[in-house]
């Protein structure tokens, strides 16, 4: 389980930067780490060492470095390794942490966690979140229709109007 919090300066973000300025309150994403075959009950490896971790957030930050107006500097992150028997509570730890905290690139804006989907499936559309930050080769390819660029602006902004103040 990890919660990626961001710090920087790009305008649109600055209500949760300003949350975020003394300690990391107000997650942007929330996301779960599981070894290949675990959803379906097939993975061999329920080990903290495991590291599904560490490849995971390695894509969080490649997208982020390839994200228009986004940089790596501007995110900060916290864990927390469940294993053995814990292990099975990631799921509903990861969905409880997105319907407390409601993270932005969880709830409101879709697509930030999104892999290539592969050759044969470009006809989909690109997400909001490679509209907002360009920049993923891959999502370049995706040839269905963009979601409104100022339209993600507008839910944006919604969003973050009802944020707690600091």
């Amino acid at each position: 389980m990890y919660a990626l919090y961001y710090v920087g300066r790009l305008k649109l973000y600055v209500p949760i930067a300003l949350a975020n300025r003394s300690e990391a309150v107000v997650p942007i994403y929330v996301g779960k780490a599981v070894p290949e075959g675990w959803r379906t009950a097939r993975s061999g490896s329920r080990d903290a060492r495991n590291p599904t971790l560490h490849r995971r957030l390695s894509e969080h930050a490649k997208s982020i470095r390839q994200g228009k107006g986004l940089s790596q500097r501007g995110f900060t992150c916290r864990f927390m390794i469940l294993e053995g028997d814990e292990s099975d509570l990631i799921s509903t730890v990861e969905a409880e942490l997105i319907r407390r905290y409601n993270p932005l690139w969880n709830s409101t804006i879709d697509g930030f966690g999104n892999h290539d989907p592969g050759s044969g499936r470009y006809a989909q559309a690109p997400s909001e979140w490679d509209v907002l930050h360009p920049g993923r080769a891959w999502a370049a390819k995706l040839t269905g229709k963009r979601p409104n660029l100022r339209s993600i602006v507008v839910k944006i902004r919604e969003a973050l109007e009802k944020l707690p103040s600091s």
